[in-house]
């Protein structure tokens, strides 16, 4: 299934990346729609311990979403060893090599009155570095209005926002990260990124990236594939031994190169 994968990225790809920590990608993965549209039916079947479904107090429709499943969904596994999504990765990072780091989904039913609030990725994960993507892949078209939005060059800004559960409580107890400033209010003077986009495309982003996704109130769902990379400068970060994914088992130390069975490389250039 691979070799009918779209080339690799483009050379004025890398540069938006690199420039603004986020690119759209237009039917990079466009083979594997029906792959993993399988692979998401399946888990919704069979959810995860990690499942994490937001059910609104207002009653619309729940926010599904469920995390680290690649190893036990076949259709998931495919997609991050047999695509071409860790070659594109490494492209993007500037790294020699692609480790995966792991898998979310997220699907949004149709009239969900839930918003995923804006955020940075990288203060809840146990990895640090500058290479780094996650590929947030629709299997359904999305429109503007529903898409996940991104701040172009925000990677760039040297911060770390806390890290906030869904429900206004910190996932760390203490912590010295800053507080995320009041996006909506700043939008005017933010450069937004946001795309109509159909199944097939990517949106490709920096852990250090910001963004937030706005309720789905069109008629149809929103679903998510995400598969999130790391590179060649990737080191463990201990995070008073949380995090989200929780992984749990590694033997790293914090600062310690980040190498664990779980995490393969599955590019190496």
């Amino acid at each position: 299934m691979s070799g009918s994968d779209r080339s690799p990225a483009t050379e004025e790809d890398v540069a938006s990346y690199q420039r603004d920590g986020v690119v759209v990608l237009r039917q990079v993965f466009r083979p594997w729609m029906d792959t993993l549209r399988a692979g998401i039916d399946a888990l919704m079947a069979d959810p995860s311990p990690l499942e994490r479904t937001v059910r609104p107090a207002d009653g619309s429709a729940p926010f599904f979403q469920d995390l680290c499943n690649w190893q036990r969904i076949s259709q998931f596994e495919a997609f991050v060893l047999e695509s071409n999504a860790a070659e594109v990765a490494a492209q993007l990072m500037q790294s020699k090599t692609a480790r995966f780091f792991h898998d979310h989904v997220l699907v949004k039913q149709p009239g969900t009155s839930t918003v995923t609030p804006w955020h940075q990725d990288q203060p809840y994960y146990c990895v640090e570095g500058r290479q780094s993507v996650s590929f947030w892949i629709p299997l359904d078209p999305v429109s503007r209005d529903v898409v996940m939005e991104c701040i172009r060059g925000s990677h760039r800004w040297g911060k770390g926002f806390r890290p906030m559960r869904f429900d206004g409580t910190r996932l760390y107890e203490n912590d010295d990260f800053e507080v995320m400033p009041d996006i909506e209010a700043m939008r005017g003077q933010l450069d937004v990124a946001g795309w109509d986009m159909e199944p097939g495309d990517a949106i490709a982003f920096s852990f250090r990236t910001v963004h937030g996704a706005p309720a789905n109130r069109s008629p149809r769902p929103r679903r998510v594939f995400s598969a999130r990379w790391v590179g060649d400068d990737a080191v463990y970060a201990k995070r008073a031994g949380r995090g989200s994914p929780p992984f749990t088992g590694l033997t790293m130390a914090d600062g310690d190169p980040f190498d664990a069975p779980i995490f393969p490389v599955v590019h190496r250039s």
